[in-house]
């Protein structure tokens, strides 16, 4: 790692500890805990806040000059050189309902785009990180995309729309097609761990749309930096703009953009 860059991956790192140890701490005692509804099917605790606010200390003591876009407050000027996208528990509501499959996700951009990124899960003790250039790794040791080459072998990874329902007959067209072609789909809540998966081969692919810059900043450039392709499901490169994702290993992607080009 280069001693700029690599360090702001070790920024995230802490971070994202940081948070996880609340978000660990916080799971076991869920009883009377304070659930706010932000729209529909959309959740706010006050662990998330928390959570939040642990992230945030760490940013803001070890890189000032930043600014940040977190999922429940932005802070620091809109021209800064860099910038940390957080969404310190992705997987709220599976947090509510005692499912431990979440993630404290944190990414770093700058004029050209992802910079760094983190995906913790604190409930597996794992830690997935990259910087751009310098590959992707889970708790320190290299990770790397599926090589698979056939979309009938895959297992794919999805989200629900939850938050509006008008794109639900693109989404249950593309759902029924991947269904089709694959050997089997998953949906587990968390798109930031979606990705980690995707990066470290456990899933061969995942797509989604409706998302925020949060829910995939942390795990886009997993996929990459493990060699995978990551595009918008029309084959785009805005994927935090247009808030959709078609993220895959090299030799699968394009199999997988067909179906979402044709359905979405």
């Amino acid at each position: 790692m280069s001693s700029v860059s690599g360090s702001f991956e070790d920024v995230a790192i802490e971070a994202a500890h940081a948070a996880g140890r609340i978000l660990r701490r916080r799971f076991t005692t869920r009883a009377g805990l304070t659930i706010e509804t932000k729209s529909r099917h959309d959740y706010v605790t006050e662990v998330d806040r928390e959570a939040e606010a642990a992230v945030v200390d760490v940013l803001r003591r070890r890189t000032p000059g930043h600014a940040i876009l977190a999922e429940e407050g932005s802070l620091g000027a809109a021209e800064a050189a860099h910038r940390w996208i957080v969404d310190p528990l992705d997987g709220t509501t599976n947090f509510i309902h005692g499912v431990p499959t979440f993630a404290v996700s944190i990414g770093l951009e700058d004029q050209r785009g992802l910079l760094a990124g983190v995906v913790h899960d604190p409930c597996r003790e794992e830690t997935f990180h990259a910087t751009r250039g310098q590959g992707a790794r889970l708790n320190g040791s290299p990770i790397a995309c599926t090589s698979l080459d056939q979309l009938d072998a895959a297992l794919v990874a999805t989200g629900f729309p939850f938050r509006e329902m008008s794109g639900l007959p693109a989404y249950l067209a593309a759902f029924e097609a991947f269904v089709r072609a694959t050997s089997g789909i998953r949906r587990a809540g968390s798109a930031s761990l979606d990705l980690a998966y995707t990066a470290c081969g456990r899933y061969d692919g995942f797509f989604e749309v409706g998302l925020f810059p949060w829910d995939l900043a942390g795990g886009a450039l997993l996929v990459t930096e493990a060699g995978g392709i990551v595009t918008t499901v029309q084959g785009g490169s805005d994927v935090l703009e247009q808030g959709s994702i078609v993220a895959a290993g090299s030799r699968l992607h394009a199999a997988m953009l067909a179906l979402t080009k044709g359905t979405f």
